[in-house]
């Protein structure tokens, strides 16, 4: 993959929602993570350049991209997407931040038409550290029905001088949703708003 974030460990977590305790929709929803533990050639130390590590990351978000789209079930089948990191003990927080492109561009690419921002989340954490990857319309950022997240970690990671990195899809909106607002059925997907 890349020798600069040698991967440790892969997961692939795919979830199909029934119901939420309400009449089941008549194809459970779905939603998937795909996670991968890095070594963080960055822990220990403060690099005041770090966007030139992004390009040597993008061949990891296109690897995992490829896979979540496959446990989708293709391209057509994801309607809402996310992205977040956990940096390990020795990195920071900016660490994370070099997800944002090769993750959400690597989404992005798969699926489209993709106008709306990838959602994104990050934080430093112990092994074990579970995240919250918030998850929003591929076209329309203002579709309530997919405001979601997906809680991911491992626990065995991101251990000292790691980064998990993870990515997010699904296929729908909450599946009791009634909170009004756009529906993903009225998206113009001209702005990535509405």
């Amino acid at each position: 993959m890349t020798t600069q974030f040698p991967i440790r460990r892969t997961a692939l977590i795919v979830e199909e929602i029934f119901h939420e305790g309400g009449p089941a929709p008549e194809t459970p929803r779905r939603r998937a993570a795909m996670l991968a533990v890095v070594a963080n050639p960055f822990a220990g130390t403060f690099a005041p350049e770090l966007q030139p590590a992004m390009e040597a990351l993008e061949p990891l978000g296109e690897m995992m991209a490829r896979r979540l789209v496959e446990a989708m079930g293709g391209p057509g089948k994801v309607d809402a997407y996310g992205k977040g990191a956990i940096v390990g003990e020795g990195g920071e927080i900016e660490h994370g931040a070099l997800w944002h492109v090769p993750g959400g561009y690597a989404m992005r690419g798969l699926v489209t038409p993709s106008r709306a921002i990838v959602p994104s989340a990050m934080k430093v954490g112990g092994m074990g550290a579970r995240l919250d990857v918030p998850l929003g319309h591929v076209n329309a950022a203002y579709v309530r029905s997919h405001f979601d997240a997906m809680e991911v970690g491992l626990p065995d990671g991101p251990r000292a001088g790691e980064i998990l990195f993870a990515l997010v899809m699904a296929e729908g909106g909450r599946v009791h949703s009634r909170m009004g607002g756009l529906e993903a059925r009225d998206v113009t997907g001209e702005d990535g708003l509405r």
